[in-house]
């Protein structure tokens, strides 16, 4: 981290000259430290947080590999990166530093998301961070200290309730290509995370000061939050460079690539057609002339089985591949980091668990038709999918209908299942922390194999922030820095 963090705003802006030509100007003197504008950076920042994340396809039994052994497939990850440091933080900060100079206070709180957003994600990938001394190589801090798991959640919690009261629709928002500058649209972002950080954080009663469940009632009590998909915290791609689908032009998307049977399981059991539009048929059901929306066209491989015998199924023409529109359309549907339908799971959940008042199924019901209504919006050609689908009817069906009746395990088992069912490349690694934190749903895994609790850190830190580092790891994980250390937030 030495060499990352020397000087935040060259980094950010060497970073950007990469990727924007017009800022060619300001690497004219490299010790110069000139500003650029805001727009500019929300624009990059936006681009780089909400990309989608594929490796966790894999960890969360949606898709397999067939031309290899896939660490995440048979959850044998290792070390994990630090480059968000380099890129989202010290881009993020930069930004918040030059809204302060133009006096913008929205640039300010959507900065105080972002970093909320990627510090959120690095401390669940890694447990303890750097934080309060992060993204500080101007001030002289080249060896950051790292912070408790609860430090940086908590921290966390309180910058995006000072975003909540920052956010105004006084200072405009340009180069804002999530909300198209609606501020009232990024305040409702900013308080749907506050609650997704709280109900992650299910295991605990406190985080630092907060009473989580009081909290999360306050917020949800009283705070402008997401009301349809209209309020999706997602980037809608364009067919223009550097602005298309993140998977668009994939290779082992085209080849390799197949559908888990678990994921799909789920689907066929349901009869629920958004399976259309995640997976291709087999070879066998195309040559056989079967209608794109019988269930029986669709087979998944086994997530725990070889690479060879999944690959078996292909000579077999019995295995589905992902929809080729995950990497023949350069458009594609919205890359979602934070859903109207995930907030609707969330207070589901909190309903269901007592944390605040209200029906736990209507909030239930509302997530899954938003879902619904996402793909109908967005996927090409929807009718070929849903036509002669009725949503209401689908929600009274025995393996989806929510009864408050039922023991509280057997209800969150119906709510973090569809939730899951929803995530099929959107919200980034949220299903495979949702299962870590719930166990549901219930992911078939090797014999002898667990689910990683979390990642090594990289070796960047052993080299050159080794002291700070080790004094983590014996705090955290008595010394051991390996991928079934429980971290904080699950103990």
């Amino acid at each position: 981290m030495t060499k990352w963090l020397k000087s935040t705003a060259f980094a950010a802006l060497l970073i950007l000259s990469s990727c924007e030509t017009d800022l060619d100007k300001i690497n004219e003197n490299p010790n110069d430290q000139a500003s650029v504008d805001p727009k500019v950076l929300l624009t990059y920042v936006s681009k780089d947080a909400f990309q989608i994340n594929g490796d966790n396809m894999y960890a969360s039994r949606m898709m397999i590999g067939t031309d290899g052994e896939n660490t995440y497939q048979y959850m044998k990850w290792n070390d994990a990166s630090f480059d968000v440091y380099t890129k989202g933080l010290l881009n993020t900060v930069k930004m918040m530093q030059e809204a302060e100079k133009v006096n913008n206070k929205n640039y300010t709180a959507i900065g105080k998301f972002y970093r909320a957003y990627y510090f959120f994600n690095l401390s669940l990938k890694f447990g303890s961070i750097p934080y309060t001394e992060a993204a500080k190589g101007e001030s002289g801090i080249t060896q950051p200290k790292y912070d408790s798991q609860e430090t940086v959640m908590a921290g966390i919690l309180s910058e995006l309730k000072e975003a909540n009261d920052l956010i105004n629709t006084n200072d405009k928002i340009e180069g804002d290509i999530i909300y198209n500058g609606d501020a009232s649209k990024w305040k409702k972002l900013i308080n749907a995370f506050r609650l997704k950080i709280l109900i992650t954080m299910s295991k605990k009663a406190t985080l630092g000061s907060y009473n989580i469940a009081t909290e999360f009632a306050s917020i949800a009590g009283s705070q402008s939050l997401m009301t349809s998909i209209s309020d999706n915290g997602e980037l809608k791609f364009a067919d223009v460079a550097d602005s298309r689908y993140t998977m668009f032009n994939s290779s082992g998307y085209g080849s390799s690539l197949y559908m888990a049977d678990y994921f799909i399981n789920l689907f066929k059991a349901r009869q629920d057609p958004r399976l259309f539009t995640f997976a291709a048929q087999t070879t066998g059901a195309k040559e056989a002339g079967k209608p794109l929306t019988d269930f029986t066209g669709y087979n998944g491989g086994n997530p725990t089985s070889s690479y060879s015998d999944n690959a078996a199924l292909i000579t077999a023409k019995n295995i589905s591949k992902v929809n080729d529109r995950f990497y023949k359309d350069p458009t594609n549907e919205p890359s979602s980091i934070l859903s109207y339908s995930e907030l609707e799971f969330i207070l589901a959940e909190a309903a269901a668990r007592g944390w605040i008042s209200g029906s736990a199924k209507a909030h239930y019901d509302n997530a899954i038709k938003a879902s619904f209504s996402f793909y109908q919006t967005y996927v090409k050609n929807p009718g070929q999918y849903f036509s002669g689908f009725d949503v209401n009817q689908y929600l009274a069906t025995p393996l989806v209908l929510y009864n408050d009746a039922d023991p509280l395990q057997t209800r969150l088992e119906k709510i973090m299942t569809q939730k899951y069912m929803t995530m099929f490349h959107q919200s980034q690694w949220t299903s495979y922390y949702d299962y870590l934190r719930t166990g549901y749903p219930n992911y078939p895994l090797q014999t002898g194999v667990s689910a990683p609790f979390r990642f090594r850190y990289p070796q960047a830190e052993y080299n050159y922030n080794s002291t700070n580092l080790k004094a983590a790891l014996t705090a955290q994980y008595g010394g051991n820095d390996n991928i079934n250390s429980k971290p904080w937030w699950l103990q």
